[in-house]
């Protein structure tokens, strides 16, 4: 017990230490210095409150690590207050409404942009270039998913980008046809950078003022860290400036992007890059973003067997071989490899290039982790844990919704359907979970995420039946994925992810007690503070 005051004082909470399920329960925690200096009870810890001490007086809400974002896009999701935001919209006649309200009041603009539309609200999830052609008025426009797998483009745009009913596809991705050979207007994956290319890129100051939006919005839902998923060098640059001048209050790993495009010659980039990015507390750049197959709803995600009813099953958009040694050489120089792996082929082919690394290298500083884990082959379960690879989860999308039923298990087939979003299957293996939003993709506020995660039924429909329950997990291992697991990918483990004395007091009050019978859904709790190293910033 220290002697001297503290600088914040908590009391009459349930603080929840993650680490230490089975400990007794404490009701006060108080700060020193920015970090937990004593947990314990609150007739113990009035001791420690001094003149200038902070006193938060709390009736049983709970306290937590702050949540920790393992897979996220918060600049992009920053910067849509300036572009057509479709995320909230229900159907083809809003989104449709909304960019032709957009478009009207950016005569100046030479692409109309966004993103945030539902696969689901179009047939196949592909829209047609002629309805967005009368939306916009014949100008060029590019509405990305929500997802960012699938790009709905107007004929004007497919025009500057040399798109032809002829031009071939790239090996990464479709450009969609009908019947007759013409193309739709609805682009996949590595097609879009057919016209991506040719936007005009944010600036320097709209990076970081998108950086900073989104760390409010992100420090109100209580998340005190996340890893940026996509991060380039204009990216990277934000991050620098708002760390050095004391802007970034977030802890941040940055997955530095990959480039499918480019082979080993650009890990020397990567190097520099992280030495260039390392500012201790809030910024770090030691991990690597490597994008392995696309998405089922398209059938770019890559399967070790067919898709139902076709002939193909995806290709990796890295080749094997040369994925193999970049991992092997990454891991070498301390790299963490952060692998998007939906299908259970890119699965298998991110734990492939992980073992090679292990025999090669031996265990490193590498904390190497596959997000998304949308299908895996159940001979692959087990691998996760042998191998000491991390599953990162992004629970909202474990349900049984239209999604699912209209567009993914066609695709799969009944016999596949099992395999998705294995969590509890993972849990039971010894697998370390992880966890993120993917935000913009879906909702970044992990108490929703959590309730999915336990339940497997979407909040907005609470009494439907849970998709594949077995795969549930219970409340601890889903709080721990969002605090301590993120932690341990985010290099933040030692640190953070936990309340223990010693260590950052990177805290989330809630607004009632999580585990009271009377608390309600678990994605209905708020957050009431957030504090970063004992300071509040939510």
């Amino acid at each position: 017990m220290v002697a001297e005051p503290a600088d914040l004082v908590i009391l009459g909470g349930s603080i929840e230490p993650i680490a230490a399920p089975a400990n007794p329960r404490h009701d006060a925690v108080a700060i020193g210095g920015g970090r937990i200096a004593a947990i314990g009870a609150s007739g113990d810890l009035r001791g420690l409150i001094g003149p200038a001490t902070e006193v938060v007086e709390l009736h049983g809400e709970t306290v937590l690590p702050g949540f920790q974002d393992a897979h996220i896009h918060p600049i992009e999701g920053g910067l849509l207050v300036d572009r057509c935001d479709l995320h909230a919209l229900a159907d083809a006649d809003a989104y449709l409404e909304a960019i032709r309200t957009y478009a009207d009041a950016h005569p100046e603009r030479e692409w109309v942009t966004g993103s945030g539309w539902s696969l689901p609200a179009f047939a196949g999830g592909e829209p047609d270039r002629a309805l967005l052609d009368r939306a916009v008025g014949g100008r060029p426009a590019m509405l990305e998913s929500n997802d960012g797998h699938v790009a709905w483009v107007s004929t004007r745009g497919l025009e500057l980008a040399g798109i032809e009913d002829a031009t071939p596809d790239p090996p990464d991705g479709h450009i969609v046809r009908d019947a007759s050979g013409a193309a739709t207007g609805t682009l996949h994956d590595g097609a879009i950078y057919l016209v991506s290319r040719l936007l005009p890129p944010p600036s320097h100051e709209d990076l970081v003022r998108g950086l900073l939006a989104a760390q409010a919005d992100l420090h109100a839902l209580g998340i005190t860290a996340w890893q940026d998923a996509h991060v380039e060098a204009a990216e990277l640059a934000a991050y620098r400036e708002a760390a050095a001048d004391g802007r970034l209050t977030a802890r941040v790993e940055a997955a530095l992007w990959w480039d499918r495009s480019g082979g080993l010659e650009q890990i020397e980039w990567l190097d520099e890059a992280r030495a260039s990015a390392s500012v201790p507390g809030c910024l770090r750049a030691g991990s690597v973003k490597l994008m392995l197959d696309g998405i089922l709803e398209s059938r770019t995600a890559f399967m070790t067997a067919p898709y139902a009813g076709r002939e193909e099953r995806g290709s990796p958009f890295i080749e094997p071989d040369l994925l193999r040694q970049a991992v092997i050489e990454l891991d070498r120089r301390g790299f963490s490899c952060h692998f998007h792996a939906i299908g259970d082929g890119a699965v298998r082919l991110a734990l492939d290039s992980v073992g090679a690394a292990r025999t090669a290298n031996g265990r490193t500083g590498g904390r190497h982790h596959v997000a998304h884990i949308e299908v895996i082959h159940p001979d692959d379960i087990g691998r996760f844990a042998t191998l000491d690879v991390t599953a990162n989860m992004q629970p909202l999308w474990a349900v049984d919704d239209d999604q699912m039923r209209d567009l993914r298990i066609p695709v799969l087939g009944e016999a596949r359907r099992a395999w998705q979003f294995p969590f509890g299957s993972l849990a039971r293996a010894g697998a370390r979970l992880a966890a993120g939003s993917d935000w913009t993709v879906s909702s970044a506020d992990p108490l929703r995420e959590i309730e999915v995660a336990v339940r497997r039924v979407a909040p907005e429909t609470r009494d439907a039946a849970p998709f594949l329950p077995d795969e549930r997990l219970s409340l601890d291992p889903a709080v721990a994925a969002f605090t301590i697991g993120s932690a341990f990918v985010n290099h933040l483990d030692a640190e953070t992810g936990t309340i223990e004395v010693g260590k950052l007091a990177d805290l989330a009050i809630l607004d009632r007690d999580l585990r009271s019978p009377e608390a309600g859904p678990i994605g209905d709790v708020r957050v009431r503070a957030t504090y970063v190293g004992g300071r509040a910033v939510a």
